[in-house]
């Protein structure tokens, strides 16, 4: 479920750094199957480290940090990690498996490994919540706060990262709240007609959903400064190729502002994105987009010959679930 919030993510974002004396970090990555020749590592005050693979097919650097929350990213997926000044970190992972495969060995990398099967067992922990009745995902989570607080305060952690990971836990239980009741929202839709969109078309003229009615209808909601959508554009470019011929319909709409109309049909053109491509009259505030409910993208919505919604939260396009799925409706 990677379209949902980790808490490491949300950490990230929110601080300005823990201390701002810089010691140099000595950090080497070897990455399997990796989805890029870079990796780049950022951190508060806009820190931004690329460091480029060398011949031997490690990523290194010796920089200089502040101590404090850090995030590293391949290109398309990301993690969080936590650098000491004077820490030596040796990180290995498999991209294919980018999440379940991280360790970070060497000096001063314990919170980083917390921070790794801590995202893990968020992300585990989500795909069994929101499969609950109400008073049973409560008791779940709750169940899940109490534990993992247990597990900072007896941990060896450095006392201001237990601060903070003790501060974030609220906010994941607040976030997790708001995504069920979301989700409930959305579940009332599934099996209904879904609303109806009338946008621009990139090709020419403007493209309805009753137009596509007979087929399955893929939408990806997106936006071109949208980094986490750009990173599903390879994914979905597979499953366009995967499924052509069958009896389906790949749609793209864009809700990026009318001032950027030109910068998304540039880069429409120039990534050579495929399947329909259409322009939402208003952004976010697009009827279509209203009432699905969109907070956050992308977001990906199928919808069956009929026009009628079967999932309107569905599996993103890296997601295996989302070919389980077509596969069984497109057999």
């Amino acid at each position: 479920m990677k379209n949902l919030f980790v808490a490491g993510l949300l950490i990230f974002s929110a601080l300005n750094g823990i201390s701002q004396t810089k010691n140099q970090v000595k950090f080497t990555a070897k990455i399997a199957h990796r989805n890029s020749d870079s990796l780049v590592i950022r951190g508060a005050n806009q820190f931004r480290q690329v460091i480029k693979i060398d011949k031997n097919e490690v990523f290194s650097r010796n920089f200089e940090a502040p101590k404090g929350f850090y995030q590293f990213s391949d290109g398309l997926e990301s993690s969080s990690l936590y650098l000491y000044p004077d820490s030596e970190v040796n990180l290995t992972m498999d991209a294919k498996e980018f999440d379940e495969t991280i360790v970070y060995k060497g000096k001063g990398v314990n919170e980083s490994n917390f921070l790794a099967k801590h995202s893990l067992d968020n992300e585990k922990f989500l795909e069994q919540a929101f499969t609950k009745e109400k008073p049973e995902f409560t008791a779940f989570l709750e169940q899940k706060i109490k534990s993992d607080i247990a597990t900072i305060e007896k941990g060896d952690y450095d006392p201001e990262f237990k601060k903070v990971l003790l501060g974030s836990f609220e906010q994941f239980s607040q976030y997790v709240v708001q995504e069920y009741d979301r989700a409930a929202e959305m579940n009332k839709i599934n099996g209904k007609p879904s609303p109806e969109f009338d946008y621009e078309n990139y090709k020419g003229g403007k493209t309805k959903l009753a137009d596509l009615k007979g087929k399955y209808v893929y939408i990806d909601l997106w936006a071109t400064w949208c980094g986490p959508c750009r990173a599903e554009i390879p994914f979905l470019q597979k499953a366009e190729q995967k499924y052509h011929g069958k009896n389906i319909e790949f749609v793209s709409i864009s809700i990026d502002k009318l001032k950027d109309h030109e910068k998304w049909k540039k880069f429409v053109a120039d990534k050579n994105l495929g399947g329909v491509q259409l322009f939402a009259d208003k952004d976010w505030e697009s009827e279509f987009v209203v009432k699905y409910g969109v907070t956050g993208i992308p977001r990906f919505i199928l919808i069956d010959p009929n026009g009628n919604v079967v999932s309107a939260d569905a599996p993103r396009p890296s997601s295996p679930e989302l070919e389980a799925k077509l596969d069984t409706l497109l057999k």
